[in-house]
């Protein structure tokens, strides 16, 4: 019996809606994923009924004894699977991880470096509309033109001579891998603090797939979601000597109770992480991404950077006229869910721009294989080719779902 379907109908239509959106089109977006039913479990779990504001043991609420269980197991598993010395899985996201860092070691003016937003950053990384744009003066470093990566030498150039006080590597949108050694060596040079958003590699990092900036880094923040596969959350990630005024930062810096269904959730999906299954799956992402990316590029369209080491790949349009917004909506039709994105020196606007974002983790979970990816292609490169004829697009959407339903996802959730 459905408790929400006799009590709010609305909502119940809505969810069901999402189920099947979910299962009956491609999910391309690079910063999705699906989790496990374990992990749905227990973030529909009355652990959303406690109060635990503090941290395990020192909590300021009587009746802990059990969601400290959670948190401790959430923090041992984080602990094992990245290597790092601190964690605080409190974070309700990504920006109040990167938030939670700023505020630790760093005062409002001061320099900062973040790669800019249109050549793969994130809000968080400085932009002029995000809180860290505005209380800290952020300055770019960007890809190079012609080979569409950055330039580590350039880097420590720009460090040199502007001499932040932290330097942000990571990325929402770059599909290389990230030299964190020369992002240390960035810092070393102007006695700078480093701080690695892994968000979106955190699965490949995690299972030795990407390198890990544990080595490097003073802090290390992440989302729980993404290739990490988990609840939406966030996570930071530091050297036992920064622990306690991280800590002190979180809880009661910027944040009051935890959200203990989703601390329960992310132990869940830790765990899950540290099985082999988990990093037999992330190579299969990083397989996937690549032959999706060389099909593209094998019918002509610009991949920045010429290709991907990661979950992910941009395909930019500029030199054909094209803009991401157009393309998102004739794909969308076609039953394919992407997001178009900024790519770099890019002429357009953010919310029209020159390209797409493309992501492999979600339909890796669901089983696909080198095979799906070239028909995968095959749909992207007929919607692309003909973004106005609806009637066909209509065709490739019935395509999508037969090509769906071999690969079941959530079947026991639709009505």
């Amino acid at each position: 019996m459905s408790y929400l379907k006799q009590t709010d109908p609305e909502i119940y239509n809505a969810i069901v809606g999402e189920v099947n959106r979910e299962s009956d089109k491609l999910e391309l977006i690079a910063s999705e994923n699906f989790v496990s039913e374990a992990v749905l479990e227990a973030a529909g779990g009355v652990m959303t009924n406690k109060y635990a504001e503090g941290y395990p043991g020192k909590r300021y609420y009587g009746g802990c004894e059990f969601v400290d269980i959670a948190e401790n197991l959430a923090r041992e598993r984080a602990r094992q699977l990245f290597g790092c010395e601190h964690v605080n899985v409190q974070p309700h996201s990504g920006s109040q991880a990167n938030m939670a860092v700023y505020f630790t070691v760093l005062e409002p003016g001061d320099k900062v470096m973040g790669l800019d937003l249109s050549h793969g950053g994130h809000l968080t990384h400085g932009h002029p509309i995000n809180f860290s744009g505005k209380l800290f003066k952020f300055f770019s470093y960007q890809v190079e033109k012609d080979t569409e990566v950055i330039d580590y030498d350039k880097l420590v150039a720009q460090a040199k001579e502007i001499k932040p006080k932290m330097i942000v590597a990571g990325a929402s949108a770059y599909p290389r891998f990230l030299d964190f050694k020369r992002f240390r060596d960035a810092c070393d040079a102007c006695g700078a603090f480093l701080m690695v958003d892994i968000a979106h590699i955190a699965g490949l990092v995690a299972t030795g797939l990407h390198p890990s900036p544990i080595p490097y880094a003073d802090f290390v923040t992440t989302t729980t979601h993404k290739t990490l596969r988990g609840p939406r959350g966030g996570m930071v990630m530091c050297q036992e000597k920064y622990a306690a005024d991280l800590d002190r930062t979180v809880m009661p810096g910027i944040q009051g109770g935890p959200l203990m269904h989703i601390i329960a959730a992310k132990a869940v999906a830790l765990k899950e992480a540290l099985s082999d299954d988990f990093i037999a799956y992330q190579k299969r992402i990083v397989e996937n991404a690549a032959v999706l990316a060389q099909e593209l590029k094998s019918r002509g369209y610009h991949i920045v950077s010429g290709g991907t080491d990661t979950h992910l790949m941009l395909v930019s349009f500029i030199e054909i006229g094209l803009t991401g917004k157009k393309v998102e909506k004739a794909l969308d039709s076609a039953g394919i869910t992407v997001n178009k994105n900024t790519v770099p020196f890019d002429p357009q606007k953010p919310f029209v721009t020159s390209g797409i974002r493309i992501g492999t983790p979600a339909i890796t979970t669901r089983g696909m294989g080198l095979s799906e990816m070239k028909i995968i292609a095959g749909f992207i490169d007929r919607v692309i080719k003909n973004l106005d004829n609806e009637e066909l697009l209509k065709g490739i959407a019935g395509e999508v779902k037969s090509l769906c339903e071999k690969f079941p996802l959530y079947s026991q959730r639709k009505d």
